[in-house]
């Protein structure tokens, strides 16, 4: 079943920090051990929420807006797509993620829609 891993509140360095490197390598090792168990779909960090822009459609009529969506103290800053035998295992796998020591991680299982174009088929084979 696939489960998303959304990463929140999580201080990255930049490159040109020399905790850079080390951080570096933890993630890699956490990626590398989702491959290795055959779970690792994607990641992707995401860049600041002073980049985010959120679109809303009111009545026809299209809003743009500057910032993230909701004003909180949390912030999204990644995502990892896994593929996981079962719920127990993607938590097993977001402890493991070097993330979680200074943010938290919200596991959610995708959801497979019936009928719909970019739903994985064996979700929507089984859910709903």
């Amino acid at each position: 079943m696939l489960y998303m891993l959304l990463i929140f509140d999580c201080q990255r360095p930049e490159p040109d920090d020399p905790a850079f490197p080390e951080a570096l390598a933890r993630v890699n090792a956490f990626a590398d051990e989702c491959r290795r168990r055959g779970a690792f779909v994607s990641g992707h960090p995401l860049q600041g929420e002073h980049t985010a822009t959120t679109v809303s459609v009111r009545e026809g009529r299209t809003l743009v807006t500057d910032g993230p969506f909701a004003e909180t103290h949390e912030h999204l800053g990644g995502v990892y797509v896994l593929d996981c035998r079962d719920l127990d295992e993607a938590l097993e796998l977001a402890a493991l993620c070097p993330m979680a020591e200074q943010g938290s991680i919200e596991v959610r299982p995708i959801a497979g829609v019936p009928g719909l174009a970019h739903s994985p088929s064996r979700l929507a084979a089984t859910d709903g």
